[in-house]
């Protein structure tokens, strides 16, 4: 059996350091550096380091679909792992 997922550790914006889960979960038809065609859902971007934070945060060089995204108590939930399960939910409902 897994341990329990610790509670979540959260900035006063409410985004889970280290949670990535939008730097993985949906697409980006948009360039990245590291990725000039974007990403497919489900694959990790080139710019989310081994902690799951962006490499990109605050530099102009971030796509503006990720600069837009912000934290959504009702995207992300309470663990990384729902917020996971609601973007590739949501990912599959736009393909």
């Amino acid at each position: 059996m897994a341990p329990a997922e610790a509670p979540p550790a959260s900035t006063s914006d409410g985004c889970r350091p280290g949670c990535g889960a939008c730097c993985i979960a949906p697409s980006i038809s948009s360039p990245i550096p590291g990725m000039p065609d974007g990403k497919p859902a489900g694959e990790r971007c080139a710019q989310l380091d081994d902690d799951n934070l962006c490499r990109l945060f605050n530099d102009p060089r971030r796509p503006a679909v990720c600069r837009q995204f912000d934290y959504d108590a009702a995207v992300c939930g309470e663990h990384r792992n729902d917020a996971l399960d609601t973007l590739t939910a949501l990912e599959t409902l736009t393909a």
